[in-house]
């Protein structure tokens, strides 16, 4: 039994509808179903009037199921009666609605009896595109209103002449469910009663130019698995268990705290597993590893797997081919219980044109720019968002803290950035508009990235946000309120570029090129960088991380393994794609996925070893991490060694202890080679990337190394060291240089 309904503000009876209005309604071209359906009090009692199609026959019946009133068929699909009632406002009675078809008879809630489930405060926020919890009013909300469960579906769409709702619960025929307009919102919406988690759904919109497009919902909560297409109604019933990890998190100081980020593509990791599956087996490889993050390829819903995720179609549900929106829940808890912080790949650069989907979604260009100088990218054959008007911001920005809220998800990683920033990206002359003072930088982009990284950063305490940027735009991890875009990190793309293409040379050239690894230090604290060795760099004919290297087998591991602990020593966070933690040879492929089975041979075995071993020495080594954003955590010892083929250079934590970092790219053995240390005493060799047990050739340092008061490369002390081939040697002094006081020596 169901308690009486009424609705909120109660209409009067309607005159008998016309001939027009009939038609508007059973053809769904109508913005306000609900003044003609539904129950209105009036002089004569209570008007009930209903819109079934291809109903036999509509009753109106009471809580015991008694007969309050057998509606007439007005035509298409249109029934009316009058229910017992005084008229007033207060005075409709508890009614369900008892339907007879040809092959059955049904009960169900009458829809048009409710009141909206927006509020009024929600409907001005969405109109002022300044809703940051935008997916607890639209979308598809399983919720009890007025003591009836169902689900609330309400949609953005203001310049359709009309909407209805389609799904299992009305066989796909959206006839008898139209939708009503709130008004100047541009929010469509209605309370269907007894539908619940599982129903897929879509809108059926009628466009300004009189044509009905289909369209999944832009804030589904979750979506069919490709090839379907359908949006699914999902309510969560996750219980977190990682409250002590968000506790903490919020306490963090991210430029500040150690971040080796290990890149998946959940898909493909483990081909085969799920989300479920994968929260088993993730965890504990990625702690044994070392890594402190993981950061997944989009996961948004995506209908192309080999699109990667990077053309979204459903940009609140997670990929469903791996699982439901919880089953992914619980893989993020399984992470974080372990240590281990989650960074989501995030695509608001551009969408598919998937006619289902954002696209002219309303009939118009609304998600998109429409002029396709701005609203189409050339190179990727998507559209491109429209950032200046205010609504569609507010989809991203809300969609960011979505994932941060919802999900707990520690970081969102924001791809092509720089497409984002500049008019011309990709774009011929003549092919672009400019800005509004002729320039061509994209002003509302940047606007849009400051909203969203202040949101973000202001209600997501502990979360970072990490810009794909490729160009020297200023200030990107500036705060915004000092002018900047205020992302948190920013890939350091230009290291990536310069230090793949000095590795890529055979060592004999090295000489000539031997400032593609000194040049990114002048810029290395221009902003907050992570250096990526990303998927980007191991597809599209790039080949892996390994078959860049040059040289025969074993110099091609050295090289890795040497170029690996150049990474981890220099300034910044890092990140490394899957696979190449054990220098996989092949390419990166999403249809096969990791190859695994080359950890069986120990060159692949031994690198997997060196990158759990810098890993571990980065945790306990704050040099390596405390002072990444300041300058005063870096000193070069010797940056012209150029016909040595060797870098040498100190980082400082914050109380000023040092770790020494000697890098050796050349191919012979040096012996007495001798390197500037910053203190006296005894300093050992507790990295060496040529240890046999790397599967290198072994030429180590083993005995402590005493340094001697010989002044070289600006210090008071120097040791003398040999140098592996095509290795890296790391030295901690074992006392310090003045008092003698004891260090840890990272072992």
């Amino acid at each position: 039994m169901n308690p009486p309904v009424s609705p909120h503000p109660v209409r009067p009876a309607p005159a008998r509808p016309t001939a027009t209005d009939l038609k508007r309604l059973t053809t769904g071209e109508t913005a306000d179903p609900h003044a003609l359906l539904g129950p209105h009090p009036g002089p004569g009692g209570v008007t009930l009037r209903v819109l079934k199609p291809l109903a036999e026959a509509v009753w109106a019946v009471g809580p015991a199921g008694n007969v309050l009133a057998e509606l007439r068929h007005e035509g298409g699909g249109v029934f009316s009666g009058t229910l017992p009632g005084t008229g007033g406002p207060d005075s409709v009675p508890d009614y369900r609605l008892r339907m007879r078809y040809a092959d059955c008879e049904c009960e169900t809630d009458d829809p048009y009896r409710f009141p909206p489930v927006p509020g009024e405060l929600d409907l001005y926020l969405i109109a002022e595109g300044r809703h940051e919890r935008l997916w607890t009013v639209l979308g598809a909300r399983v919720c009890e209103h007025r003591s009836v469960t169902g689900t609330a579906f309400a949609v953005w769409a203001p310049n359709a002449r009309a909407v209805r709702v389609v799904g299992d619960f009305n066989h796909w025929a959206g006839a008898g469910h139209p939708m009503r307009s709130l008004g100047a919102s541009g929010v469509w919406e209605l309370f269907v009663p007894g539908v619940g988690d599982g129903c897929r759904y879509k809108f059926e919109i009628l466009g300004p130019d009189g044509t009905w497009r289909q369209k999944a919902d832009p804030l589904a909560r979750s979506a069919e698995a490709a090839p379907g297409t359908a949006s699914v109604v999902f309510a969560s019933g996750h219980r977190w268990t990682d409250g002590e990890w968000m506790a903490e998190r919020g306490r963090r100081r991210a430029e500040r705290a150690p971040m080796s980020v290990y890149e998946l593509h959940l898909g493909s990791w483990r081909p085969g597993r799920g989300y479920r599956e994968l929260a088993t087996e993730l965890p504990g490889y990625v702690r044994a590893m070392g890594f402190t993050h993981v950061e997944f390829l989009p996961v948004s819903e995506h209908p192309f797997g080999g699109s990667w995720g990077y053309q979204v179609t459903s940009y609140y549900a997670p990929m469903a081919a791996l699982g439901t929106p919880d089953d992914f829940r619980y893989l993020v808890d399984a992470l974080h219980r372990a240590g281990i912080g989650v960074i989501l790949d995030w695509v608001p650069a551009h969408f598919p044109k998937d006619d289902w989907a954002l696209a002219r979604f309303d009939g118009t260009a609304l998600y998109e720019h429409p002029d396709p100088r701005r609203g189409e990218h050339p190179d990727w054959g998507t559209l491109v968002f429209d950032y200046g008007r205010d609504q569609v911001r507010n989809f991203l920005v809300a969609n960011a803290l979505y994932w941060c809220a919802e999900f707990h998800v520690d970081g969102l990683r924001v791809d092509a950035v720089a497409s984002m920033l500049y008019l011309d990206y990709s774009r011929p002359e003549g092919g672009w508009l400019p800005n509004a003072y002729g320039g061509r930088e994209h002003l509302e982009a940047v606007e849009f990235l400051q909203e969203m990284n202040a949101a973000v950063y202001r209600s997501c305490p502990g979360v970072v946000t990490i810009a794909e940027e490729s160009t020297a735009w200023d200030g990107v991890t500036r705060r915004t309120d000092h002018g900047g875009l205020g992302f948190g990190f920013k890939w350091n793309m230009g290291w990536m570029h310069d230090s793949l293409g000095y590795m890529g040379r055979d060592p004999v050239h090295r000489q000539y090129h031997h400032h593609a690894l000194t040049f990114p230090v002048v810029y290395a604290y221009a902003e907050n960088h992570l250096l990526p060795i990303s998927h980007d760099e191991v597809v599209h004919g790039k080949g892996s991380l390994l078959g860049r290297m040059p040289g025969d087998r074993w110099r091609r591991f050295a090289n890795a393994r040497a170029y690996l602990a150049f990474m981890w020593g220099f300034p910044g966070k890092q990140l490394l794609f899957m696979g190449q933690e054990f220098a996989q040879e092949s390419e990166w492929s999403h249809d096969t996925g990791t190859d695994w089975a080359a950890t069986a041979d120990s060159a692949h075995a031994g690198v997997r070893d060196l990158v759990r071993d810098l890993n571990a020495h980065y945790l306990r080594l704050p040099a390596l991490w405390d002072l990444d954003a300041d300058p005063g955590g870096f000193a070069w010892l010797d940056a012209d060694a150029a016909e040595d083929n060797v870098y040498s250079f100190v980082r400082y934590d914050g109380d000023g202890t040092p770790l020494v970092c000697v890098h050796h790219f050349g191919p012979s053995v040096r012996r007495g080679y001798r390197i500037g240390v910053p203190g006296g005493g005894e300093w050992t060799e507790i990295l060496n990337t040529d240890a046999a047990r790397y599967g290198g050739s072994d030429v180590l340092n083993s005995a402590p190394l005493p340094a001697r008061p010989v002044p070289w490369q600006d210090q008071e002390w120097s040791v003398e060291v040999t140098l592996p081939p095509l290795g890296v040697i790391w030295l901690r002094p074992r006392h310090r240089a003045a008092g003698g006081e004891r260090h840890d020596e990272g072992t």
